[in-house]
């Protein structure tokens, strides 16, 4: 099987990594720090801007998965020596480009996201997100590189811990009965992308010429609301209905006084103050994959923050 070199083991990372090395594959992840080896997956640490290093790594892979990213409070600075490290690293050695992106690239919009839908954020956070894009894919079309992009919406599932919005904030207090905060409207339609789903996207189309030169948005089921999502986590978890409250803008502002995170959101706000819906249909049709079964979702991310909450007591 193939040599596969994954940068960054956050949430996307790990799960990417895991399903490669569960279908054979030799796989390599890069990190800052590196850690011990585990079964099929081979870990190296240094840091993905340094070029040459990243390269070295690189060396016969089939496919590059970019799952990496820096700080939230320093994407700006930090996100464009990244993304041109890696453009380097996949012309140096061949291997195929896979971008995990998201849908930060298309600012503010009033309808579903398609694809075809222009570049057009204007905040930081989304600039640089679609500038490590529009630079892969110039370089895709000058015959440099092979690259593609996979794209989704907020994370949901196991391995999804603090970083999620239905995560960390939300599970262990519906577990457990208590009233939930949510960020933004409670009631406004929301895509949630389920993890495993992702990390399958990104495989797959590593492999599938017909695949590259393009965006694609992960397999996602139908748009439902915080409030949706968290009544249907209760059923599922037999705790019964909990109230699901909206955090309230003056908590927001005085934790943004103490955390560089919450101050960051104030950009991506609209995402949770309205309607945010992502079309995936474009992949669904041209390869015949769908998004896993909601049942299945929350009955697997249940399980994962049990185990998660009785290991750590």
């Amino acid at each position: 099987m193939s040599l596969h070199v994954v940068i960054g083991r956050g949430p996307a990372g790990a799960a990417t990594a895991r399903l490669l090395a569960a279908q054979g594959h030799r796989v390599r992840v890069v990190t800052t720090t590196g850690r011990s080896p585990e079964p099929g997956i081979e870990h190296v640490a240094l840091d993905a801007t340094d070029t040459e290093r990243l390269t070295a790594a690189a060396r016969g892979a089939a496919a590059i998965h970019h799952c990496a990213a820096p700080p939230y409070p320093r994407w700006a600075s930090d996100w464009p020596p990244l993304a041109s490290s890696v453009c380097a690293a996949a012309e140096a050695t061949g291997a195929v480009l896979v971008m995990l992106g998201n849908l930060y690239g298309y600012g503010p919009v009033d309808r579903p996201m398609t694809e075809e839908l222009p570049l057009a954020a204007t905040g930081p956070k989304g600039r640089v997100r679609a500038a490590a894009w529009e630079q892969a894919r110039t370089l895709h079309e000058q015959g440099r590189i092979r690259a593609v992009e996979v794209r989704a919406s907020d994370f949901f599932g196991p391995g999804v811990g603090d970083g999620g919005h239905l995560a960390a904030r939300v599970v262990p207090r519906l577990l457990r009965g208590k009233p939930v905060s949510t960020l933004g409207d409670p009631d406004a339609p929301h895509s949630w992308t389920y993890l495993p789903d992702v990390a399958r996207t990104l495989v797959e189309v590593a492999g599938r010429e017909e695949a590259w030169g393009r965006p694609w948005h992960v397999p996602t089921e139908p748009p439902r609301s915080a409030r949706q999502m968290v009544d249907r986590l209760a059923a599922a978890a037999g705790t019964g209905p909990v109230a699901v409250r909206r955090l309230p803008s003056a908590a927001l502002g005085i934790a943004a006084l103490f955390s560089p995170l919450i101050r960051e959101l104030k950009e991506v706000r609209y995402q949770f103050d309205g309607p945010f819906v992502v079309d995936s249909s474009a992949y669904e049709t041209a390869f015949g994959v769908r998004a896993t079964p909601l049942d299945e979702q929350l009955t697997h991310t249940l399980e994962w923050w049990r185990q998660r909450l009785a290991a750590t007591g």
